[in-house]
């Protein structure tokens, strides 16, 4: 089994509350995240364990469609994500801590699983050819995204 990880931070000037809604908007979270083309609700509101979605992102010029589900939610500190993908198992969890001066730090830490020695697909080629910088400058962009939404209407 080939397991690698990637951890991002990014400190966002809101509220853990406010940033928690905006994380957990998956429906609305294609008009925050740039990287987020589309989702398509499986399950019904609220969010929480057991919440399911498909989003599609554009990798390499290609769109890429991958069904996802919280496996754990413990609002408003943390909650995971899982999805499994062309014979890749994704696991990413988001961990909130306020700080003192109404501001939050999130946590976002992504780890993929796989028992083949080579990755496939899309995000196979992402993850495998492109390497851990480009998920973590992947992953930092999406917080930024968020961080730009929040702070902007502050």
């Amino acid at each position: 089994m080939t397991t690698w990880q990637v951890t991002v931070e990014r400190r966002i000037a809101a509220p853990a509350g406010r940033v928690w809604e905006a994380l957990t908007d998956i429906e609305g979270s294609p008009r925050v995240i740039s990287g987020i083309e589309r989702v398509e609700m499986l399950s019904e509101a609220p969010f929480g364990t057991g919440t399911r979605w498909r989003e599609t992102r554009r990798i390499f010029g290609k769109e890429a469609t991958e069904e996802m589900w919280v496996t754990a939610s413990e609002a408003p500190k943390r909650y995971v994500v899982e999805s499994d993908s062309r014979g890749v198992h994704y696991t990413s969890e988001f961990t909130l801590t306020p700080e003192e001066d109404d501001a939050t730090t999130v946590r976002l830490s992504f780890e993929s699983e796989t028992e083949k020695k080579s990755l496939s697909g899309t995000m196979g080629k992402f993850l495998g050819g492109i390497g851990s910088k480009a998920v973590a400058k992947s992953l930092s962009k999406d917080l930024e995204d968020v961080a730009a939404s929040l702070e902007s209407s502050n």
